[in-house]
């Protein structure tokens, strides 16, 4: 264990890049991502003999078995259909290379895995400056929807929604909490919020009420009437003063815009695209409802089907804008069984201890139950588990998350043990 506690530090300062830089760095969240795989690796070298280092994968069976699901179905699937698609374990792939960091994170104090959350609030304030200073002329709108030159402006849009949250659900580990800490978690999200509804990502504003009702659990709002008022009342404000945005209106008005072209067959629209393509991934499903059509294989499928008429040319894509479909379509109900399987994987934990006294476990908890809700809520217009900078964020947030409930707990536990021991030397002195 010397090796790991020599190591606290250049893994502390990983785990607060790896959020910070997401949006604004290409490859900074993999190479913080990588550097600590390296670290747990030597580390779970080091410590192979060592009772105990491994029991964080049968501890916590369903993180493992979840994180795993995929790349074995990917391969079996590939083995069994004869084919050899490499591209489509990356993403993916940091799911299960994910557990050897959390395995190392488990064994680190709890203070030194926080940095995390400051990682989250130094990314969405970078980000909400990038909002302000590249506004284009006229400000953001449909013809100018920011992202960056690297991602797509949805899954920019959602990130930088999610990490805003997270600096707020990080503050309840703050010990104590102070105003100091609570500004620039403001900031976070003012800036990260900003950034989304620059985006234009209406889809992942869908998460935001679960994120309202996850922090007013956490901070126990519903339990007291004046900050249940007070709640609403924020809440009242920030709607009104949100929707007034021109941004935010003209999103809005294309929803409805979008549903009347799509009720009369018109394709070419946000909306209409993903109802084809969702209807054509059902059609794939009925025909190939094992093992889908093979991963990776979906536009090449489509591009068939549009040339003998059975699905529009517009919707001939890699993917099909939904984590589910696009399951459903290329890895049929073995895919979709791991698909919940991952969903339960990743909260069933956060979700056990959310009723947790201890502050740090039930930040972390909360955090976790955000992490994961948001997954399941911004993976049902577009697929999540596809950007490697979103999974690699995704798998690490998650292991660290777990790890700070699982160390924290034996911190608490090493405390309580101690105090005995300080009674029976009281009463020896005594």
């Amino acid at each position: 264990m010397k090796l790991i506690r020599s190591l606290q530090l250049p893994s502390a300062a990983f785990l607060f890049l790896a959020p910070a830089v997401n949006l604004v760095w290409r490859g900074g969240t993999g190479y913080s991502f990588f550097a600590l795989l390296a670290l747990a690796l030597g580390a779970a070298i080091a410590n192979r003999h060592t009772p105990g280092y491994f029991a964080g994968l049968r501890i916590y069976r369903w993180y493992t078995v979840g994180m795993s699901a995929f790349i074995i179905a990917i391969a079996v699937q590939q083995t069994v259909f004869h084919f050899w698609l490499p591209r489509q374990f990356d993403a993916l792939s940091r799911f299960p290379l994910a557990l050897l960091i959390f395995l190392f994170l488990r064994q680190m104090p709890t203070r030194h895995l926080k940095s995390i959350g400051w990682g989250c609030v130094v990314g969405a304030i970078a980000v909400g400056i990038a909002a302000l200073i590249d506004q284009p002329p006229g400000g953001w709108g449909d013809a100018h929807r920011m992202g960056n030159w690297y991602t797509n402006p949805i899954p920019f849009g959602d990130t930088a929604l999610l990490l805003a949250f997270l600096s707020l659900f990080t503050l309840g580990w703050d010990n104590p909490p102070h105003w100091r800490t609570l500004v620039p978690r403001l900031l976070a999200l003012l800036g990260g919020g900003c950034a989304s509804i620059a985006s234009g990502t209406r889809g992942g504003w869908l998460a935001i009420p679960v994120f309202v009702i996850l922090l007013a659990a956490q901070y126990r709002w519903f339990a007291h009437k004046i900050r249940f008022v007070a709640l609403v009342v924020v809440l009242v404000l920030a709607s009104a003063a949100t929707l007034s945005l021109k941004p935010v209106q003209q999103r809005i008005a294309d929803v409805t815009s979008d549903l009347t072209m799509a009720r009369r067959g018109v394709v070419g629209t946000s909306i209409g695209e993903r109802q084809a393509l969702w209807e054509a991934s059902g059609k794939l499903f009925v025909q190939h409802p094992l093992y889908g059509i093979g991963k990776g294989h979906l536009s090449d499928v489509l591009n068939e089907m549009s040339k003998q008429g059975k699905s529009p040319p517009e919707i001939v894509n890699e993917r099909a804008h939904s984590d589910f479909f696009s399951t459903l379509a290329e890895l049929g109900l073995v895919g979709v069984a791991c698909l919940f399987l991952f969903y339960f994987g990743i909260s069933v934990y956060f979700w056990r201890e959310r009723h947790a006294t201890d502050p740090t476990i039930r930040a972390a908890s909360y955090a976790g139950l955000a992490v994961a809700t948001s997954t399941v809520i911004f993976g049902l217009t577009i697929d999540v588990l596809v950007p490697v900078m979103v999974t690699s964020l995704l798998a690490l947030m998650v292991a660290t998350l777990l790890a700070v409930i699982d160390a924290r707990k034996r911190e608490l536990a090493a405390v309580r043990q101690a105090r005995p021991l300080e009674v029976q030397a009281d009463d020896i002195r005594a």
